[in-house]
């Protein structure tokens, strides 16, 4: 990272598309077809349909694409769902490759889930599922494509497949007025060569000096022998909500109002930012559950897949430009207007002080357990090993399609401590399915009761979650981001 004058966000001027196609799974894993639910459906109508089909969406006028969607529109529309009571759901795939649809961030059965690599059927091309499952936990939670796109950057989800869902507690009345979604994403994507994402917003910023010289010297070796840096990921367009800046109706408000903004990254790669002038947010919900304090911070920061829930009073009357902190990223789209009622003019931006995103600002210090047993892992990278792609490995061991074997087993009702060592300068959004963590230590500061589905490792550091095997079956275990899931940077646990 150092030293490197280009950044992922400048990537569509120096870059060109690459072609390329995923890998399609064997026949026998697919769902059964549309013809053979017919008969099913036509007899119990599902709580919601979801077509995946390809659609033109406008971005703004005279910038429309052709991507894959939900019900052809970004992002997919909202479902909100009651904890506890049990959904039946439709999905029709009207594309020509096989599709998963993940539950991020549910706890539910490994057929359900949407995760081919836990056994879940693929929806086939021109097929259908049906699916029933009983949501929770409560919270704001998603739904996205779960396929691998390889280097093909019209699949998985660099396409338009997300969509948001909020599962409504059993009995929580909630300090607002109304709820705003956001849902965050860049597209058409490009590829190119080197460079990396700035890391100086993460908090603590402790480096582990043995992991640092291990990836400097790694990548020192493999420049030296005449490699050059691996692919990224670039984008041309920015949106919120499906609409780039200044070409989507305005968030409007009234002075007074307390709202609670839903934001999701729903981006395939990118990390996020999103500030709004003259406000600050109150952060009330990580990943769609409750933090132990609620802490106010003038910005958000999001990796691949994580939420927050921010309360935000409208107390500063004007017309406002709620955007990403990058001017680049912002000036290609990345923000939404907001507009209080009765004020005129043009939509105005005002950088905010420099802030760091700590988690464990948002958590306890109250000693958390012992856990009954601790996973080591150490996250490397392989540069442009693979076709010119980084490979990514854990533990020395890159995710194989062919053998798909558990690399960590537990046992039902144990609690487990992931201590994940990143030895690459990425900041890594790592997911773990259908099981929600508690943060433990985070860059070498203890915290505790923050649960969440997603977090940042950052580059060089080292990050602890402990979980609670509570949810039986294959469950997997990979980064968020796109490009290095789909090049060996997964792992699946089992119980015993």
């Amino acid at each position: 990272m150092a030293g490197s004058s280009l950044s992922r966000r400048k990537f569509l001027k120096a870059g060109g598309s690459i072609a390329g196609s995923s890998l399609l799974p064997p026949v026998a894993l697919f769902g059964r077809s549309a013809m053979a639910q017919t008969e099913e459906t036509s007899q119990n109508a599902p709580d919601y349909t979801l077509t995946i089909v390809v659609k033109p969406i406008e971005l703004a006028p005279n910038r429309i694409l052709s991507t894959t969607t939900y019900n052809g529109q970004f992002p997919g529309p909202l479902l909100r769902l009651k904890e506890g009571q049990r959904v039946t759901i439709d999905i029709y795939n009207q594309t020509d490759r096989p599709e998963q649809l993940h539950w991020h961030g549910q706890f539910v059965s490994t057929d359900v889930d949407g995760a081919a690599e836990e056994g879940t059927p693929f929806i086939a091309p021109h097929g259908s599922r049906r699916i029933s499952f009983v949501p929770k936990p409560s919270g704001f939670r998603f739904y996205h494509t779960h396929v691998r796109a390889k280097a093909d950057l019209s699949a998985g989800q660099y396409s338009g497949l997300v969509g948001p869902v909020y599962i409504e507690a059993k009995n929580h009345p909630g300090d607002y007025h109304r709820e705003v979604f956001l849902t965050l994403k860049e597209f058409e994507p490009t590829y190119s060569r080197g460079g990396d994402m700035a890391m100086d917003f993460l908090s603590p910023a402790t480096v582990v000096k043995s992991l640092k010289d291990t990836g400097e010297r790694a990548m020192k070796a493999s420049l030296a022998k005449g490699a050059p840096h691996g692919f990224e990921v670039g984008y041309g367009s920015f949106t919120i909500n499906g609409r780039m800046l200044g070409h989507g109706e305005p968030i409007r408000v009234r002075r007074g109002e307390r709202v609670l903004f839903h934001v999701l990254n729903g981006s395939a790669t990118e990390i996020r930012s999103l500030a709004l002038p003259g406000h600050s947010f109150t952060v009330v919900a990580l990943d769609g559950n409750a933090i132990p304090k609620p802490t106010q911070v003038p910005g958000l920061w999001l990796g691949t897949g994580e939420r927050v829930s921010a309360v935000v009073e409208m107390n500063r009357p004007g017309i406002w430009i709620m955007g990403d902190l990058s001017d680049d990223d912002r000036h290609h789209g990345m923000g939404i207007v907001v507009e209080y009622a009765g004020e005129k003019g043009k939509p105005q931006w005002v950088t905010p002080k420099p802030f760091r995103w700590n988690y464990a600002h948002f958590g306890g210090t109250e000693a958390v357990p012992e856990p009954d047993q601790i996973f080591d892992m150490t996250f490397a990278k392989q540069n442009a090993a693979q076709d010119g792609f980084n490979l990514w490995t854990i533990n020395d061991v890159a995710f194989s399609e062919e053998r798909m074997q558990p690399m960590f087993r537990m046992e039902r009702g144990k609690r487990y401590r992931l201590r994940m060592h990143n030895a690459s300068d990425d900041i890594h959004p790592i997911h773990l399915h259908r099981h929600s963590f508690e943060l433990t230590q985070v860059a070498g500061q203890e915290t505790s009761g923050v649960m969440k589905d997603v977090v940042m490792v950052g580059g060089y550091q080292k990050v602890e979650v402990d979980f609670t095997a509570d949810d039986p079956g294959l469950t997997l275990f990979h980064c968020h981001q796109q490009l290095h899931m789909d090049f060996g940077f997964m792992a699946l646990f089992d119980y015993i």
